[in-house]
């Protein structure tokens, strides 16, 4: 599925902003660069389109009200499903609970049974929805593999996602995760077609991982790339992910920098999801919605200007959301890519700019 439109109403810095995603042919923007500085509500905006999607939609305490406080802050989010409703022609809105916004009763009473109905479809898999908070942080911790069927290879589109919660975003275990179930799970898969034919009839849920594992390996090595190191494999003892550096030596991954190991989350946690949520399905043509907020936390100039052509090209049907306060960012994308989030001196709120206004000289 893809965004096509966002309006929040009564959030601040905002109050009322309608934020389109879609370029000037009406076909949804796969890129799209919110680029502001710090207080424009860059995280606000994407808290509210991740908890107002198909699946999950609710309001976030860490939303607050733009002026008057009685007036709970809400949001609307047009989707077009896609690939996972191919034969609907138009977008599915999405509405925050108890919203005022409803047009008159009866039409609210269709939405919200429209919306519950896509809410129990998105129960069983599709709805790809990725959020990467501004607070990730990687710790130092070995490798954990437990009820992979139940974490790793399960997508869960209710799952929530506070954006904001500094506490609960260690992604060193969910990346390490990733990348070893993905080399494990591909080795063991048989690579008779015969074989996978007698494993299907046998265990009727049963996933050939193969496409997983070169999906997950491959894109991890061309976002690591971009800042000169290369995905090797999985240490046979340890089971630790290994990179190989610059001058060729091999690196575990908590050995990595910071930068690298961003980017190594972004491609392997990307992957696993889409695989969750399409099985059956190379992960790299898959169709969702991936958010990263403060897309340029430490990244240097090299990797900035390369990280949403290496987007475009590993995966091409993926929309990118991607927040950002750096000017070389955003200056590194085409002008209909960018939408700038400004704090005018004569205004209170935050305003949207578009096109030419949103380029940064």
């Amino acid at each position: 599925m893809y965004l096509v439109h966002a309006s929040l109403y009564g959030v601040a810095p905002f109050g009322d902003l309608d934020v389109p995603f879609v370029g000037a042919d009406g076909a949804p923007r796969l890129v799209t660069v919110l680029h502001g500085g710090a207080g424009s509500g860059k995280t606000s905006l994407l808290t509210a389109i991740a908890n107002t999607r198909p699946g999950h939609t609710s309001t976030p305490s860490s939303l607050r009200p733009a002026s008057d406080p009685s007036r709970a802050p809400c949001a609307t989010c047009d989707w077009l499903l896609g690939d996972d409703d191919a034969a609907r022609p138009h977008p599915l809105r999405v509405m925050s609970p108890h919203s005022p916004h409803d047009p008159s009763d009866k039409e609210a009473v269709l939405r919200r049974r429209e919306q519950a109905l896509f809410d129990r479809r998105a129960k069983d898999r599709g709805f790809v929805c990725l959020a990467f908070p501004s607070a990730r942080w990687f710790s130092r911790q070995p490798v954990s593999l437990h009820a992979p069927h139940r974490s790793i290879a399960r997508y869960d589109a209710r799952a929530t996602t506070p954006l904001d919660d500094a506490n609960r975003f260690d992604f060193t275990r969910e990346t390490k995760q990733a990348l070893a179930y993905a080399a494990i799970s591909s080795a063991l898969a048989p690579s008779n077609h015969r074989e996978r034919v007698r494993a299907r009839r046998r265990a009727p849920g049963w996933r050939d991982t193969r496409t997983l594992g070169n999906a997950v390996h491959e894109t991890t090595h061309a976002f690591v790339q971009l800042a000169g190191f290369g995905y090797h494999g999985l240490d046979a003892v340890s089971f630790e992910p290994l990179f190989t550096s610059q001058t060729g030596q091999l690196v575990p991954f908590d050995g990595l920098p910071t930068r690298v190991r961003h980017l190594a989350s972004f491609a392997a946690l990307t992957i696993r999801t889409l695989w969750a949520a399409y099985p059956d399905a190379d992960p790299r043509n898959g169709q969702g919605v991936v958010a990263i907020d403060d897309a340029d936390l430490r990244q240097d100039t090299d990797v900035l200007t390369g990280l949403v052509p290496t987007l475009r090209s590993c995966l091409p049907r993926v929309q990118w959301i991607l927040s950002t306060s750096s000017v070389e960012f955003a200056s590194a994308c085409a002008p209909q890519e960018v939408l700038a989030l400004r704090r005018l001196p004569d205004t209170q709120g935050v305003q949207l700019f578009s096109g030419t206004q949103a380029q940064t000289h």
